[in-house]
């Protein structure tokens, strides 16, 4: 895995913590910035109460509505990627990552403007900030 985006448009960092104190960090990161987190899924937590195994992984959920609203309004379908996700999880070694879409990948696929995404563009180094 490297900081660089596939075709998909999912960039993939390694972090020097586990899951979830990769995600604990990150909420911490976002309250700070003063953006909403708007959901904590553990889905490994859900998948245990399942009866399912699975790695450690947490996805937040967080925004900030002055800064996605206008990309919505703008194009209604960048909805489909907002508000902005992060997911904390754990390979089958145990290795610890954090991945989210690129905020170029999100403005080519709805044709956004470069200047309406400049709101919506501190997530690099938000995640970034929670690897180290």
């Amino acid at each position: 895995m490297s900081a660089d985006s596939n075709d998909n448009g999912v960039v993939t960092i390694a972090s020097a913590h586990g899951a979830a104190a990769s995600a604990d960090t990150l909420e911490a990161l976002i309250r700070a910035r003063g953006l909403i987190l708007f959901a904590r899924i553990d889905f490994s937590g859900d998948a245990a109460r399942a009866g399912l195994a699975m790695p450690p992984s947490q996805l937040l959920v967080f925004g900030n509505p002055q800064a996605g609203t206008p990309l919505m309004q703008a194009v209604p379908t960048a909805a489909l990627d907002l508000p902005l996700k992060v997911l904390a999880w754990e390979d089958a070694d145990g290795r610890a990552w954090l991945s989210y879409n690129a905020t170029e990948y999100v403005r080519a696929r709805h044709g956004l403007d470069d200047e309406l995404m400049k709101p919506v563009s501190g997530v690099p180094a938000l995640v970034e900030a929670a690897a180290r």
